[in-house]
């Protein structure tokens, strides 16, 4: 007798549905989130398993890796494309657990990507990397928005950073404000020695893979950037097109139209949030370095806003790196910005 199984997976406790081929309910129990509680659990029923699906939720590690080193096959629930059945009026963890082995029976269950395990703590070291830049930025903004409020005066963002205390006490009188001001320059240099020293750890344990190593021929691409794209991206193969691996990089649209008319929008929040960041970055320096991808940018600049003319830019550069990577050449602005 085949069964599946299926983990509707929360914060403090996993239910456990495990059904037949007829979906018959074999096992309905929700039990602490302990692995060793689980195992126990399915053990007497190992041998019949033939998957596990396990919720996408935020806290996925420790489960999928556990069952997986168990021995079992493991299957990550991508949650946002499962459909339910629309004329269901009553759901609980139950019903959503037997769903998900019911598709899993039916060989339809939309599947989520498992990163490699020896590679997800430096991919993830990055991840804070990134999320201590933006912290920096927005202490750095700070700083401007309250001198150019105070004095009148603009200051960019470099010159902020090369801020001494005699330069702001001849700007500033009022304590309170100059207080604002140092707080977040303290802040600024804290940061930014975090920032450099997540940056040598992740350098000395993880180096650029062959396939990937072309991405440095991108303008605006460097080596963290190109680290930061390789582990997002995983194995590139996962991707069968161009457009596929760009939508997972939030840079498609997402429009529902009708006989030309704009009905509605879906979900454009849906792929790798981390990869649309680094590509934005790379877009910004781009534009810097590289003429055919000004000119590309001005001439989008014309018709809409910034904000979306950069984003055009991230998009000819996704779809750049795809090749770059699924290819093996090098980077071609011609091509990119035709």
């Amino acid at each position: 007798m085949e069964l599946y199984c299926a983990m509707d997976l929360h914060a403090n406790n996993t239910l456990i549905g495990l059904s037949d081929e007829n979906d018959k309910r074999i096992v309905n129990c929700r039990m602490e989130n302990k692995l060793e509680l689980i195992l126990r659990k399915l053990e007497p029923y190992r041998e019949s398993i033939v998957g596990i699906a396990v919720e996408s939720t935020y806290n996925w590690y420790w489960l999928v890796d556990g069952l997986r080193e168990a021995g079992y096959k493991v299957h990550l629930v991508n949650t946002s494309a499962v459909k339910q059945y629309e004329g269901l009026k009553f759901s609980d963890d139950s019903t959503d657990a037997f769903w998900l082995a019911h598709l899993l029976r039916l060989k339809i269950l939309p599947e989520g990507y498992i990163y490699p395990k020896e590679e997800r703590g430096v991919r993830d070291l990055l991840r804070k990397r990134m999320a201590l830049v933006q912290q920096h930025t927005a202490n750095v903004l700070s700083v401007e928005n309250i001198l150019t409020r105070n004095t009148g005066v603009q200051v960019n963002s470099n010159d902020i950073k090369k801020l001494e205390i005699e330069e702001l006490e001849s700007l500033i009188k009022d304590q309170n404000i100059l207080r604002a001001i140092t707080s977040s320059l303290s802040v600024m240099s804290c940061l930014a020695k975090e920032i450099r020293e997540i940056e040598l750890m992740v350098k000395s344990q993880v180096k650029l893979k062959p396939e990937f190593q072309k991405l440095r021929t991108v303008d605006g691409i460097g080596n963290i950037l190109a680290l930061t794209i390789m582990l997002e991206t995983g194995d590139i193969g996962r991707f069968p097109e161009v457009g596929n691996y760009s939508s997972y990089c939030r840079c498609v649209g997402s429009n529902k139209l009708t006989n030309g008319k704009k009905k509605g929008k879906g979900n454009t929040k849906n792929g790798n949030r981390y990869l649309a960041w680094a590509y934005i970055e790379a877009a910004n320096f781009a534009v810097r370095y590289n003429d055919r991808a000004k000119s590309f940018y001005q001439r989008k600049c014309s018709k809409t806003t910034r904000v979306v003319a950069i984003k055009a830019v991230a998009h000819k550069l996704a779809r750049a790196c795809f090749h770059i990577m699924h290819d093996h050449v090098d980077f071609e602005d011609k091509r990119a910005f035709a």
